[in-house]
C-alpha cells in the first residue's frame, strides 16, 4: 500500500463524486524529492528529465530548478516541452526521427542529438548544412551495447544487449565514428556516447551499467584518438510497485557515479531518469461504484480504470492503493459492502484485463468509498488508451502547498 500525502488525502475526499476520477499531483512533494535526488548527485553529473514519463506542464515547471535539461523523443514533445519550460536545454532522442522533426529541433536550437543510426546521422548532417548558422551541432551516438557482466539481469525491461531497434549496433561503431572524425560532416561535432540499456535497475546495477558504458566508450575513443566530452548512461532507476514506500537508493548511486567521474576527469556524465523522479508525486483518485461476489471472490468496480491508468496492465502488476472511507451514503437503496478481507479492484471496461489491483486488504469496503492509487505520477495517463468505450476523461489537480 501507499499512503497519500495529507494534502492529497484532503483534496481527494473533498472532490465531488461528479469530478472523479481525478489525477492529483502533490508538487511540493515532487520538489522535495527532486531536490533530494539533485543533492545526492555529484556536481559533474548532469540530470536531464525524460519528459515521456509525465509531460504535464506543471510537472515540467516544478522540476526546472533541479534538472539541467529535458530529454524529448518526438516532435510533439519537442514543441510541448519547449513551450512549457522555454529556454531550457533539450536533448532529442528516440528512433525514427522524421525530417520535419529534425528540422524543428535544429530550428529550436536543441542542445544534443542522440543519433540512433548511420542513416540518421547522414540526414542530420544534410539538414544541419542548410542552416544559416555554422555553429556545430552536438551529437551523442546511441549504441546498443552488449554487457557480459550480468548487470542487466535484474532489469524489468531490457533495451540493450539484444536485437532491438534502439541505437547503433556495436559492430558499426568504428564506421559511424569515422564519418564524424574524418571530416565528412564538419557541421556535426561528436560529443560522446549515449546508452540507455534497461529499466528497473537498483543502484548497484545502475553503477555497474554506467561503468561498463564508460569503459566501452573509452576504448572507442582511444581507437579513434578522439576524446569524448560526454557519456549519457540513460535512466531506468527502479520504482518498486510491490513495495511502494521503498525508493531507489540515490545516495548509493550518486556515490558510485562520483567514483566513476573521479576516475575520468574532464568527462561529463549525464543521466535521464523519468519514472523515478515523478512517479511518487501522483495519485489516481476514484470511487467505488459496486461491490460484487463472483465464484467465491469479491470485486470492487471503481469509476474509471486502465483506460486512465494503464500502468498495471502494461507492467502486469498491482497498482498500490489506499482506501479512503466515506461514511455518507446518499441513496435510498442498500449500500454494497465487501464481506471478505481481500478484494480485487477493477475498472469499468468490458474486458477482464481491466484490473487495477488484486487481493487488496480492504475488509468492509463499501460502494461510495474512495480509492487513491499511488505511484501514478509517471507512465500513467499519458500512456493510456483514453478513448476506449468513450468514458469521461479524468480531472487534473496540481496541489502546491509551498506556494499557496
Amino acid at each position: 500500500m501507499t499512503v497519500p500525502t495529507a494534502a492529497v488525502r484532503s483534496h481527494a475526499l473533498a472532490l465531488p463524486a461528479t469530478e472523479l476520477p481525478a489525477y492529483v499531483y502533490d508538487l511540493a512533494a515532487l520538489r522535495e524529492h527532486a531536490a533530494s535526488v539533485r543533492h545526492a548527485l555529484p556536481e559533474n553529473v548532469e540530470l536531464y528529465y525524460a519528459a515521456k514519463a509525465n509531460p504535464e506542464p506543471e510537472i515540467l515547471a516544478a522540476l526546472a530548478p533541479y534538472v539541467d535539461g529535458y530529454e524529448v523523443s518526438s516532435g510533439g514533445e519537442l514543441a510541448h516541452v519547449g513551450k512549457a519550460v522555454p529556454g531550457r536545454p533539450l536533448a532529442f532522442g528516440g528512433p525514427g526521427k522524421t525530417l520535419a522533426e529534425i528540422t524543428a529541433a535544429l530550428e529550436q536550437g536543441v542542445a544534443r542529438f542522440h543519433v540512433e543510426s548511420a542513416y540518421e546521422l547522414r540526414v542530420l548532417a544534410e539538414l544541419s548544412a542548410r542552416r544559416a548558422s555554422h555553429s556545430p551541432i552536438g551529437v551523442l551516438l546511441r549504441f546498443n551495447l552488449p554487457l557480459s557482466d550480468g548487470s542487466l539481469a535484474g532489469s524489468s525491461l531490457a533495451m540493450g544487449g539484444l536485437p532491438s531497434p534502439f541505437g547503433v549496433d556495436p559492430s558499426e561503431a568504428d564506421e559511424v565514428v569515422g564519418l564524424l572524425g574524418g571530416g565528412a560532416y564538419p557541421q556535426l561535432e561528436l560529443r560522446g556516447v549515449h546508452a540507455h540499456l534497461a529499466s528497473g535497475l537498483e543502484a548497484a546495477e545502475q553503477v555497474a551499467v554506467a561503468e561498463s558504458v564508460v569503459t566501452w566508450s573509452d576504448a572507442l575513443a582511444a581507437r579513434h584518438r578522439t576524446p569524448l566530452a560526454e557519456v549519457n548512461v540513460g535512466g531506468g532507476m527502479n520504482v518498486d510497485y510491490a513495495s511502494a514506500e521503498r525508493r531507489f537508493d540515490w545516495a548509493a548511486y550518486g556515490a558510485g557515479l562520483a567514483r566513476l567521474a573521479a576516475a575520468h576527469p574532464g568527462l561529463t556524465l549525464r543521466i535521464e531518469p523519468g519514472r523515478a523522479l515523478t512517479a511518487y508525486c501522483g495519485w489516481y483518485v476514484t470511487d467505488v461504484l459496486d461491490v460484487k461476489h463472483s465464484h467465491g471472490r469479491e470485486f470492487a468496480v471503481v469509476r474509471g480504470g486502465t483506460h486512465h491508468l494503464r500502468t498495471p496492465a502494461t507492467k502486469g502488476h498491482d497498482q498500490p492503493c489506499t482506501v479512503l472511507p466515506v461514511d455518507s451514503w446518499p441513496h435510498p437503496w442498500p449500500r454494497p459492502t465487501a464481506r471478505q478481507n481481500e478484494i480485487t479492484l477493477t475498472g469499468q471496461l468490458c474486458t477482464p484485463k481491466d484490473l487495477l489491483a488484486r487481493d487488496v486488504p480492504a475488509p468492509g469496503l463499501r460502494a461510495g468509498d474512495r480509492v487513491a492509487f499511488g505511484l501514478a505520477g509517471a507512465y500513467a495517463w499519458n500512456i493510456s488508451h483514453h478513448d476506449f468505450l468513450m468514458h469521461p476523461r479524468p480531472g487534473f489537480h496540481f496541489l502546491d502547498g509551498a506556494r499557496n
